[in-house]
């Protein structure tokens, strides 16, 4: 299937090596961040040409959203936008930054949250007060999706477990406890299986 035609953001896989190359998650996200988000650092790409591109990383956020010790589980549909993941289970709500987010083009950490917030609100209906903390980066180059994504991993600490979809790609939201989503590991994405591993330290 064909990636949408849209423009995604993305930085150039050099910058990501020249600040310090990493796999898996890193904790230690602030100074990655202030360097992808600085004007001329990042700009935005042809989805379908971004895809098939390992010199870019697409910026994806990545959230987490958590109510006590449980996380929510969902499973990617058929209408799901990026085929490769299509059945998989994944516990991160999230998408590509386009350039129809007009805030982007402020380039600060607080425009880029704000465009976060509305990528979530179009996959899901968060009914409860909510706080959003960015708490790790995750990068995956063992994988043909990984190669050319870059996650920003947001926990969103919700105060009640109410969220309903709200795109048909996203099926059997289920709020789950670390051991059960041990239990499904095998059936989950990468990033999730990556971020289940060390739930405990995200969820600090």
């Amino acid at each position: 299937m064909t990636p949408p035609n849209e423009n995604v953001l993305v930085v150039r896989r050099s910058l990501l090596d020249q600040l310090g190359s990493f796999h898996g998650l890193n904790f230690e996200p602030q100074p990655y961040l202030d360097a992808i988000l600085a004007r001329g650092n990042n700009h935005f790409l042809a989805r379908a040409v971004a895809e098939t591109d390992p010199t870019r990383k697409q910026i994806i956020p990545y959230a987490l959203l958590a109510c006590g010790d449980r996380v929510l589980h969902y499973v990617r549909g058929k209408k799901a936008g990026e085929q490769r993941l299509v059945a998989k289970g994944s516990i991160g709500i999230g998408g590509h930054m386009n350039d129809e987010d007009e805030s982007l083009f402020a380039w600060d950490e607080a425009a880029y949250r704000a465009g976060v917030e509305r990528e979530v609100n179009e996959e899901v209906l968060i009914e409860t007060p909510f706080e959003d903390r960015i708490v790790a980066l995750l990068n995956d180059d063992t994988t043909e999706v990984g190669r050319v994504h870059l996650g920003v991993v947001h926990v969103f600490r919700l105060r009640e477990a109410k969220v309903q979809k709200r795109e048909a790609m996203i099926t059997n939201l289920a709020f789950l406890t670390k051991n059960e989503l041990l239990e499904r590991r095998a059936t989950l994405e990468t990033w999730s299986q990556i971020c289940v591993d060390q739930l405990a330290r995200l969820l600090a």
